[in-house]
């Protein structure tokens, strides 16, 4: 015999969106608020629409996910976070504009700074050891540099 689900209603799916908020707090990935939002959506819509098949539910349920995860990059990538310490995380890019000494001379185009307790390659244009440059720019882990006035 085969086992029928009883039809789903619109508490079966606030009950899932239940589910995905609390999942969400527990997980750092501010994912799981997206798809609770969308069965949410698709509940409300289930209480003014009771007869909506089971497949066309589901079908609503990944639609309403992929767009409210969308509209949510897209608020995020037009509404920047501010933040009063912009390089935090970013450790090289917080030496731009410093101005340092060549620890060895750059040849080539490459050449290495010691700065605080750190040995860093740089590339900029040749010149001899001890020679200040100023960091312009940072390409990975390679400072740019140009020669400091």
């Amino acid at each position: 015999m085969l086992a029928t689900l009883d039809p789903i209603v619109f508490w079966h799916w606030w009950i899932l969106a239940g589910l995905l908020l609390i999942l969400e707090l527990t997980a750092p990935a501010f994912f799981f608020l997206w798809l609770g939002i969308a069965a949410a959506a698709v509940g409300m819509i289930l209480l003014v629409f009771p007869s909506i098949p089971l497949e066309s539910q589901l079908v609503l349920f990944g639609i309403t996910s992929v767009v409210a995860i969308f509209v949510w990059r897209k608020y995020r990538e037009s509404h920047p976070q501010l933040t009063d310490q912009p390089n935090l995380n970013r450790r090289g890019h917080q030496y731009i504009g410093r101005i340092l000494t060549l620890s060895e001379p750059i040849n080539n185009g490459v050449g290495k700074v010691t700065m605080d307790d750190s040995t860093w390659r740089v590339k900029g244009p040749d010149l001899p050891a001890g020679s200040a440059v100023r960091i312009t720019g940072i390409d990975g882990v390679v400072f740019e540099v140009t020669v400091a006035k």
